[in-house]
């Protein structure tokens, strides 16, 4: 069944109902081929998030980025098919790319479908979703500006800070001084500034605050983990500090 089926049957919350739950329709019943699903209610962005839910509200915010410039190409979704079996293997990127394509068709409320993650997902899982939003909306290495307003729309309606919202922005799409917008300080902060910076920063993107939601989460989130480290040594190396 693959990992989608996996994380429907791992139970979807807060996704079964408002504004998600209409875009997925009858979709999920025909995906989970018999595999009881279980249901909770969420009332609290506090909460751990459900691999189902997150699988759910990544789906749809893809379908968001891939519609912002008005149209949707096959080149596109071959990209986002490449993107899935890199993560989650063949027969998930399949399942998911059947879903997708029935997403695609409908009008997507961004707004409400955010205010539905913001309100029943922890803050860790939303900066995990925005990591994967960029990722996917690069993989044919052409920086659309409508996909990056999108995404900063959706960082927004999420409740994720602005610093990390320019943070993970700067893991992909480089600007000025990128490395220390990846630790969230400017350049004149002292070396014990920019230790304590790393230190804070690698605590908040550690794998294992997204372990709840899978090992495949787990390790697409080392990835950015990665660029945290990278970020962290060049200043390193930049100041000759030990």
């Amino acid at each position: 069944m693959g990992i989608f089926g996996k994380w429907i049957g791992g139970g979807l919350g807060f996704a079964m109902g408002g504004p998600i739950g209409g875009l997925l329709g009858f979709l999920v019943g025909s995906m989970i081929d018999g595999t009881t699903v279980h249901t909770s209610t969420y009332t609290s962005g506090t909460a751990r998030t459900s691999q189902g839910d997150f699988g759910m509200s990544l789906l749809v915010l893809v379908a968001a980025v891939m519609k912002a410039d008005g149209k949707v190409v096959k080149s596109e979704l071959d990209y986002v098919k490449q993107f899935f079996v890199r993560q989650f293997g063949q027969e998930s990127a399949k399942q998911a790319l059947l879903m997708l394509k029935d997403i695609l068709k409908q009008e997507i409320p961004v707004r409400d479908v955010c205010w539905q993650i913001k309100g029943n997902m922890d803050y860790s899982s939303r900066l995990q979703l925005l990591h994967l939003l960029f990722n996917i909306s690069l993989a044919d290495s052409v920086i659309h500006p409508s996909e990056i307003q999108i995404i900063e729309k959706i960082s927004s309606y999420l409740g994720v800070a602005s610093s990390d919202f320019l943070s993970i922005k700067n893991m992909f799409i480089p600007e000025t001084d990128s490395s220390y917008k990846i630790l969230e300080i400017d350049p004149a902060s002292s070396n014990e500034e920019v230790k304590k910076a790393y230190r804070k920063i690698a605590m908040k993107y550690h794998p294992d605050k997204v372990s709840h939601l899978g090992e495949d989460i787990r390790k697409s989130a080392d990835e950015k983990f990665t660029m945290v480290n990278e970020a962290y040594e060049k200043i390193k190396k930049e100041r000759s500090m030990n």
